[in-house]
């Protein structure tokens, strides 16, 4: 069995991360939020965020999955790790009885690469298993925002809709509490143990749940030690007797000594995300607000840790050592870094496991490893806290009982634990059509790879973790990765809360990732950057700060 998949906050292409092989069968981005910052009614404002006492009364009782235990539990806000193979003949059940009813539901998802037929043997065993009738409108996941909010703009949307945090944007954000409907009464409290694996994803995710003061989204939980993370050719990095470098100028002095032009061999990809972790500056997004030491509010990018990532990656940049197809920011780094022509790369955790699988048998030498984050100066690193859930699937207001029940079916047996059933067939198909089993190891063909992806997963979750039985040692390095990093997590002010932002602001930092972009490649000034933050606050960053200000003094801090 797979993994639930973590991603990050912010990344290199957060669509490309669910795109990947290694979370086609689950994914979670780092994601946004929301309350009313003043009421927090249903019928009040859709701003702000809902927090403390007011969001407890709304949550499913926790009651933890005793199914199968980690082999590597959860520490330092790491995933959980299964290493060993499973029995695959006496996997457990986790839902005793069939709780779907066979109501017919729609289902709208984002998805990546070619969807499979309606009534394909995925589909149909899937719902067959849950007692549940699906139609399922698969969009195209790389343009999910402009059919998502075309739909909630209309009057016709379907009976569940998956929203991801990165559309979380604009009219969409509003739209969530304008046009989904409250859970709690189904799920609240002690409600939630009729779906015993709904109940058994933690606290902090639901609480990410909340939009509009209401319980609207059932959420993908996600490890909140979730960083982008440099990965480096340690099979290279061996055979040429380098060490991982320990610093930023460690790095550039080593990324020098590696790069070798003429034989078309380069240090690194564009190390831009990793730039952020390496000198302690937070996530762009909701994320990126806190209050300091001094007691000052301010957004990330008016800390100088900011411009200092910034100039140290413009180094690599200016020092030749970055592929030049990353500063073109043409092709696949995944790709060229599998081919040798780049050591060091950034992308999602996930990947670990996603490119040691794909090189396996073409290259037997090939080892991927995670590099250590380290801090500007060589020793630890500062590093901020993923928000504990970030994707979620949504119920229309005015579904049926039957509707919004067998939605929840749907959704329990999505979030099936790790050594269930109803887990090997979300992430597996069924045996003998999708997939064999070899050496104890269930092993996809062509029909299960075309099938058994982005469907079933998107619509909830089980607490985060790693399994490949095909690779267990990966599984391991995973955790130990995020154990080890997470050691060094700090949270934001706000972190843990589901903040919609007002729609006037909306707009207000979007050209900061294209400046950053030109400036590490030489294309823009320092004075450049410098004037695009004097002008985020004078044209309402201020104002924003005020408004956040005001949303921390009433519902308390994320940390």
């Amino acid at each position: 069995m797979t993994p639930n998949a973590d991603s990050a906050p912010s990344g290199p292409s957060r669509r490309s991360f669910l795109a990947s092989t290694a979370v086609a069968t689950a994914a979670v981005a780092g994601g946004m939020p929301l309350l009313a910052a003043c009421g927090g009614s249903d019928t009040g404002s859709r701003e702000g965020t809902t927090s403390g006492k007011a969001a407890d009364k709304m949550l499913p009782t926790y009651v933890a999955s005793t199914v199968a235990q980690p082999d590597l539990p959860s520490k330092n806000g790491s995933g959980a790790g299964y290493t060993g193979k499973v029995d695959l003949a006496a996997l457990k059940t986790s839902v005793p009885k069939k709780l779907g009813t066979g109501a017919p539901i729609k289902i709208m998802s984002p998805f990546w690469g070619s969807p499979p037929k309606p009534g394909n043997p995925y589909y149909t065993a899937l719902d067959a298993a849950a007692g549940t009738k699906i139609t399922w409108q698969n969009q195209d996941g790389t343009t999910y925002g402009e059919k998502l909010g075309a739909v909630l703009a209309s009057s016709s949307i379907p009976d569940m809709v998956v929203v991801p945090g990165w559309e979380l944007v604009g009219k969409i954000a509003n739209a969530v509490t304008a046009k989904f409907m409250d859970l709690a009464p189904y799920l609240a409290g002690d409600k939630a143990k009729k779906y015993p694996n709904l109940a058994a994803i933690p606290s902090d995710a639901w609480r990410m749940g909340i939009f509009g003061g209401a319980l609207r989204g059932i959420p993908m939980p996600a490890a909140t030690a979730n960083w982008i993370t440099p990965f480096y050719r340690k099979d290279i990095f061996d055979k040429k007797g380098w060490s991982p470098p320990k610093s930023p100028d460690e790095f550039l002095s080593w990324a020098k000594e590696a790069t070798s032009a003429k034989a078309k061999v380069y240090a690194c990809a564009d190390m831009n995300w990793s730039a952020w972790s390496f000198f302690g500056v937070r996530p762009s997004g909701t994320l990126g607000w806190n209050i300091g030491d001094d007691g000052k509010l301010t957004y990330r990018h008016e800390v100088p840790e900011y411009l200092e990532a910034l100039e140290w990656v413009r180094k690599l940049f200016d020092a030749g050592v970055v592929h030049p197809d990353d500063k073109a920011r043409s092709g696949d780094q995944g790709q060229r870094f599998t081919a040798g022509q780049v050591l060091v790369y950034n992308d999602n955790i996930a990947s670990w496991y996603g490119k040691t699988a794909e090189q396996a048998q073409a290259k037997p030498d090939f080892e991927i490893e995670g590099m250590d984050l380290f801090g500007a100066d060589g020793g630890n690193p500062t590093l901020w806290a993923s928000q504990p859930a970030t994707i979620w699937s949504l119920i229309r207001k005015g579904a049926s009982k039957a509707t919004v029940e067998n939605a929840l079916a749907a959704a329990d047996f999505a979030a099936a634990p790790y050594g269930t059933k109803e887990r090997m067939l979300v992430d597996y198909g069924v045996e003998g059509t999708h997939y064999t089993v070899k050496d104890g190891v269930p092993v996809k063909n062509d029909l299960g790879n075309s099938q058994v992806l982005n469907a079933w997963v998107m619509l909830a979750a089980p607490a985060a973790y790693y399994a490949h039985p095909d690779f267990p040692d990966v599984a391991r390095k995973q955790v130990e990765w995020q154990q080890r990093m997470g050691a060094f997590m700090k949270k934001t002010s706000t972190f843990g809360m589901n903040i919609v932002e007002p729609t006037r602001y909306a707009n207000l930092g979007s050209q900061f990732e294209q400046l950053e972009i030109d400036y590490v490649r030489g294309n823009r000034k320092l004075s450049e950057v410098q004037a695009a933050i004097s002008t985020w606050k004078s044209s309402g960053g201020d104002k924003l700060r005020d408004w956040y200000k005001e949303l921390i003094d009433k519902n308390g801090s994320g940390n």
